[in-house]
């Protein structure tokens, strides 16, 4: 099995079983799958509703801790 950051992410949704099959179709970081849709679901072969929710609603939560994130930045150069 595999031992990944979307294994991870996948066990903490309480759906590791697909995390195989999440690889192999080519979702093996965080930032592939935050372009998950209907369409890759079907590939993924996740067919339970109440698990593509999960997943959606993940998903969502993953771009939406990177909208936050994206208005934080420093800098290393030294105060005038």
């Amino acid at each position: 099995m595999c031992t990944n950051i979307v294994y991870e992410w996948l066990k903490t949704l309480q759906l590791p079983q697909y995390a195989e099959s999440f690889v192999d179709n080519g979702y093996d970081d965080l930032e592939v799958c935050k372009q998950i849709g209907d369409p890759d679901l079907d590939a993924i072969g996740v067919a339970v509703p109440h698990h593509r929710r999960r997943i959606h609603e993940a998903v969502r939560r993953l771009k939406e801790a990177d909208e936050r994130a994206a208005g934080l930045y420093f800098t290393l150069e030294p105060p005038p």
